[in-house]
């Protein structure tokens, strides 16, 4: 039984090693010995807008991430990316681009919720209504397959940013 699990545990890391060369990253549990779905998983997790303080040049909103109990906690480093802005189901044809440091590691999971800032330059003449914001979380290896949702109220325009995933709601 050891020797199975040893092997087991070899091919999970192998799998885990080649798709991080492949610039995708499992969004598998973070130890081996968990059966629990990891809670990177878009399907595991829920996403919430809400408005943030202002600074002097930009509005921003926070986008809070959370897991219930029966997920495994997992790493997340970096801004999400293929990040998409909608309002009533319709794509507003807003993109952005990131800031901030990318490597930072943030553990996430049941009582690990994190967060991440959308930066919206302050003179955009009222910005583009969302209720929606779509993107892909990022691993410390790669991106993580599937698309991850935040659903709240923001206005966005040309000129906005992402900031790195941080620890915390």
């Amino acid at each position: 039984m050891r020797t199975n699990r040893k092997i087991a545990v070899a091919l999970a890391a192998t799998a885990t090693v080649a798709a991080a060369g492949a610039g995708v990253a499992q969004a598998s549990p973070a130890t081996a010995d968990s059966d629990a779905p990891s809670a990177c998983r878009p399907a595991n997790h829920t996403g919430k807008i809400t408005v943030a303080p202002d600074s002097a040049k930009h509005h921003h909103y926070r986008v809070t991430l959370t897991a219930p109990r029966g997920y495994e906690s997992c790493t997340l480093a970096g801004s999400p990316t293929d990040v998409r802005f909608s309002h009533q189901g319709k794509d507003n044809g807003v993109t952005a681009g990131h800031y901030g440091t990318q490597q930072t590691a943030v553990t996430f999971g049941p009582g690990h919720p994190v967060h991440f800032d959308i930066q919206v330059p302050a003179g955009a003449h009222g910005g583009t209504a969302a209720d929606e914001v779509s993107f892909t979380l990022q691993a410390p290896g790669g991106e993580i397959p599937g698309t991850s949702v935040a659903d709240g109220k923001l206005k966005v325009a040309t000129g906005t940013l992402i900031g790195p995933v941080q620890r915390g709601a």
